[in-house]
């Protein structure tokens, strides 16, 4: 696991790099999603597929900017999912963005995970691990990351973080809302789901959610790319993660592309979701 990890680290400087110096602009490709790459999307997901044809654990990864597995090291046991620069639309306002990274290991589902990365790219570079616990790290001077602290949750919080279109949300969820607000919790979105995970888990609490809406009954994040991760990251560190009605890590995509509606949050929060959707 430790090779892994140095691999993301090595991807994680190298995209600061490329964040700080090349073109942010959009391309002519569309990815295995139906969205329109931006050039520093392509070129994240090759520094990390090169960064990890170096590692004979890594048996195939999967991106979310690829429709195929691709293989790597046949005798290898990991397989790893990974959005190599997730929020990469918010680039053009220099806002923060990330890259996810799931380790499974036999399947791309939640049973089968292992271990769970995101680095945020903002004033300073950051990594959060999720193996036996939840470490924190920053990226300093001489171009090592170095262990800051171990991250926990409380039991409760007082941030909210919802996406999707208003106007889409069901109206047992604009009710939801409105008692997380009642609850003094206030709003703190971006709508990238990297810093807003991050603030959370950072400020000790609260919920990040993307539900089912009418326009997307499925909910828009993938789950071995994006959910998965963060449900790992999240459970590790003392919260939880669901789609509304089951633990996020039991559920099985068909799909490496397969999406669902995902909340992220503290106990009482995500007890609160539970209790809503019954």
């Amino acid at each position: 696991m430790v090779e892994i990890f140095d691999a993301i680290k090595k991807s994680a400087i190298r995209i600061k790099w490329l964040i700080e110096n090349e073109d942010t602009g959009y391309s002519q490709n569309i990815n295995a999603t139906g969205d329109t790459q931006l050039k520093l999307d392509i070129k994240s997901d090759l520094v990390i597929e090169e960064e990890f044809r170096k590692i004979s654990s890594v048996k195939e990864i999967i991106s979310e900017e690829k429709e195929e597995k691709t293989p790597i090291y046949e005798n290898g046991k990991y397989l790893v999912g990974y959005d190599p620069l997730d929020g990469s639309s918010l680039l053009d306002v220099n806002f923060s963005v990330g890259s996810i990274f799931g380790i499974y290991k036999g399947e791309y589902d939640g049973a089968h995970m292992v271990a769970a990365v995101y680095v945020i790219y903002g004033p300073v570079t950051q990594m959060v691990t999720a193996y036996e616990d939840v470490g924190m790290y920053k990226l300093n001077s001489d171009g090592d990351f170095a262990f800051i602290k171990s991250l926990e949750l409380n039991q409760s919080g007082a941030i909210n973080a919802t996406g999707g279109t208003h106007s889409n949300w069901s109206k047992k969820h604009h009710e939801m809302i409105e008692k997380i607000y009642s609850k003094g919790h206030r709003l703190r979105y971006s709508g990238g789901m990297v810093p807003d995970l991050h603030q959370i888990l950072l400020k000790g609490g609260g919920l990040f959610s993307y539900p089912s809406t009418s326009d997307r009954p499925e909910g828009k994040l993938r789950m071995v790319f994006e959910v998965f991760p963060f449900a790992f990251i999240y459970e590790k560190a003392g919260g939880g993660a669901t789609n509304g009605k089951k633990r996020i890590l039991d559920l099985k995509p068909s799909h490496p592309h397969d999406t669902t509606p995902c909340y992220f949050g503290s106990k009482d929060e995500i007890d609160l979701v539970l209790k809503h959707n019954e």
